[in-house]
């Protein structure tokens, strides 16, 4: 065996076994400090639907900053449960970063000197090694980080990467990031950031207090949770979307994953255009009821809403509604009976006899 065909070799296997291996982990029972959450007070770690940057006014490339901090907190993952995440800037998903094409984009990386574990990032928009895992793999207490030019449009996933990726992403180091066309995308009245995930937890579904983490469930792909921005239910009541009759709504979908593909769907309405797999370039479908995202993948979803009501954000395989995948759109505005109206049962009947009598 020559010395080339050795080193390449070894950069297979230890290639294979960076994703390959499980290794022992601390997470769950790390103490960190209280203002990162208790169980007797945990943090509200959802991401609010509407916590994004605005569109792009102006023309011309800019240099963007992007500070994640890596935060392991208890947070709140449903009604008298907690859980420990791991976070970028302690919510879930992470920021919803903006730039443009042919922006550079300047990212560092602190991961907390309390943090149990090497963290990373890896931008899916990247064209460059790793994404900026390898550049941005830091231990407890360090900072590192690395720039980027971008180069194609889309929404693209960014999550840890430090092995086991799907450990970390499962515990909610996932975001997105929107490169836009060097022109933009067509305005809206409204944009959302909405990420699907899922969530390991040793105690089944339902339970109350402090969930702990199950590595077994991860491996064999079986979540008891899944979830909207983080939480179960989380995109509902206070954090539902809202909207009034007549805007337009866009909605920029991602899945964290680490493992399940979503078929999202909005129950009672459809889709003007979706961009399929986030493709900006490519000329979006249209009148779309359901969208299928892979896990590191995303979507870009318009419609226009002509009817009061609640809207119910889900993934159509249903029976992951009754494990938390629940979320709200409500909009708000004068009724539509030209467009939709309910008729009761007793109402028809008393139409009927009417026109009977004659």
């Amino acid at each position: 065996m020559t010395d080339f065909h050795r080193r390449f070799s070894l950069g297979i296997a230890l290639a294979l076994m960076s994703v390959t291996v499980v290794p022992a982990f601390a997470g769950g029972s790390h103490d960190h400090p209280s203002e990162n959450g208790t169980a007797a007070d945990p943090l509200d770690i959802v991401r609010a639907a509407t916590d994004l940057a605005p569109p792009i006014a102006r023309s011309g490339s800019e240099t963007i900053k992007v500070k994640l901090d890596t935060v392991e907190v208890t947070g709140r993952l449903a009604d008298g449960a907690t859980y420990h995440y791991w976070t970028f800037n302690k919510k879930v998903p992470g920021p919803f970063v903006r730039a443009r094409v042919g922006d550079t984009i300047q990212v560092e990386l602190t991961n907390l000197a309390d943090s149990s574990e090497r963290h990373s990032v890896d931008f899916h928009a990247v064209t460059g090694p790793g994404g900026g895992a390898v550049a941005t793999d830091a231990a407890p207490g360090e900072t590192k980080g690395f720039s980027f030019k971008a180069l194609k449009p889309g929404l693209y996933v960014y999550h840890c990467a430090v092995p086991l990726a799907a450990h970390h992403i499962a515990n909610g180091m996932y975001g997105l990031i929107l490169v836009e066309p060097e022109k933009g995308l067509p305005p809206v009245d409204r944009e959302f950031y909405v990420m699907q995930g899922e969530v390991y937890t040793s105690q089944a579904y339902g339970s109350k207090g402090k969930l702990t983490e199950s590595v077994d469930k991860l491996m064999a792909e079986a979540p008891e949770y899944y979830v909207f921005n983080g939480a179960a239910n989380a995109l509902t009541g206070n954090n539902a979307l809202t909207a009034k009759v007549g805007e337009t709504a866009r909605i920029y979908f991602g899945v964290g994953g680490p493992n399940k593909t979503s078929s999202f769907h909005v129950i009672g309405e459809i889709f003007d255009k979706a961009y399929q797999l986030a493709s900006l370039t490519t000329e979006p479908l249209k009148d779309v009821q359901t969208i299928t995202v892979p896990p590191g993948g995303a979507s870009v979803v318009d419609m226009t809403l002509d009817v009061p009501g609640e809207y119910v954000l889900v993934d159509h395989a249903l029976s992951r509604a009754a494990r938390g995948l629940v979320g709200k759109l409500v909009v708000k505005g004068e009724s539509q009976p030209a467009l939709f109206e309910a008729v009761s049962a007793e109402a028809d009947e008393s139409e009927q006899n009417a026109h009977s009598s004659h």
